[in-house]
Parts: C-alpha cells; structure tokens; sequence
C-alpha cells in the first residue's frame, strides 16, 4: 500500500522533566550520570547572581545576572521558580526552558522538593519524579559518608526529608535510586513511555486526517 500521508514519529514538541528527591538522594548523580547516556537530553541553565568561578562559562554552567537584572526577571514573571541562599538569588528561567521545549527537544531539571513544588504551579505540564532513597537508613548513610555534615545538620537534614517525603503525592513517578544506572534507565524509560501516550501521538493523527479530508489521498490496495 502506497499513499502520501507523512510517516508517524516523536517531532513535536519537547518534553519538560523535573527531577527532585530529598538532600542527599542522588540527584546530581543521576543528572551526570544521564548525561553521558542520554546524549539528547538539554540540562536546564539556571540563572544566580553569584559571580563565575573559574571555568565557568555564561550560559553553559549559569546564565550569570546582576542583582538588578534578576529581579527584574521576578518582577516579569520570567522565572519558573527562584530562591535566595547565601546573599546570592539562584532561579529557571521561563525562556530557556520554552525555546527549548519549542525546538523539539526534551530538556531535564534538577532541582530541591520546594522548587518543584513551585515549577508544577507554573508548569503543569512537566512530568515529575521523585527519586528516593532504597531507605531513610541508606539516606543517612550517603549523608553522613560525604564527611562535610555536623551530627547536627546531619539529623536536621533527616528532618527535613521525612517532611519531603510526605509531598510524593505532588509527583507522577517515584524512582528509587538503588544503582545509579538502573535510576537512570528507569528515567528514560519514562521519557520513551511519556513520548508514547495518545495525546502527544494525536496531532499527528488530526494531521493526518486533514490531509485525507483536503487532498482525498488515494490509497493503492
């Protein structure tokens, strides 16, 4: 059978990921690790107003504003969600996140439980995973093995992450990140899965259907 109806396939717009889980769980792990597995995959620029460090490209580590041009992003409503820590604003800018959306391609955010919270406000389209430890024992231990945290802090971060926990409800996925390798299959496997539902598939098939209804497409049998 021969006709001119184009051939289906994943162009379209570009797929938002937000990936988030308590301190300690992995999250830059996996981002890193995903980066050398998932070639295709953007990695969301933040915007701070903290000065480069040595290395540090504009646009490629951070999009590097003044204080003044950062809130003027606020005022604009330009960021998807922003925080202050240590003097310094740290944010996702709307634009970069929309171009690259826009171009076809999946693009992936990693960032805290409370920030996501505030991306899924103003983003709900966003397809969000909450990444887990295999135990708050576990949790834990990779906290207190990286020798940078006081007991103290220690138990205040364990706090906190039973709190986080309790906010699972507000994702689409959960991953528990027992292998760094298998959390990041897991995080592609849901990419390809998300790319496969009908509603992304459907304007494809409306197209389709138009071009029978406006060109009366002959079929050979």
């Amino acid at each position: 059978m021969t006709n001119n109806v184009g051939q289906l396939n994943n162009e379209g717009r570009g797929i938002l990921i937000v990936l988030s889980g308590p301190s300690g769980v992995g999250k830059g792990t996996v981002c890193a690790q995903l980066r050398k597995c998932a070639e295709d995959l953007v990695y969301s620029v933040s915007a701070t107003t903290r000065s480069p460090r040595q290395g540090e490209v504009d646009g490629v580590n951070y999009f590097f504003k003044t204080k003044e041009q950062f809130q003027s992003m606020i005022a604009g409503d330009e960021l998807l969600e922003w925080a202050e820590y240590v003097g310094n604003y740290y944010g996702t800018p709307r634009d970069f996140v929309e171009r690259t959306l826009s171009s076809g391609k999946d693009i992936i955010l990693e960032i805290e439980v409370q920030g996501a919270l505030k991306v899924r406000q103003k983003f709900p389209e966003g397809i969000f995973i909450f990444l887990l430890p295999p135990s708050l024992n576990e949790l834990q231990n990779r906290i207190t093995t990286r020798g940078t945290e006081s007991e103290e802090t220690i138990r205040s971060r364990m706090n906190v992450a039973v709190e986080e926990l309790a906010l699972l409800e507000h994702y689409d996925y959960a991953i528990v990140n027992d292998e760094v390798q298998k959390a990041c299959e897991r995080v592609q496997a849901i990419l390809t899965a998300e790319h496969c539902k009908r509603e992304r598939v459907s304007p494809k098939i409306q197209k389709w259907l138009e071009e029978v209804a406006d060109n009366v497409v002959s079929f050979d049998r």
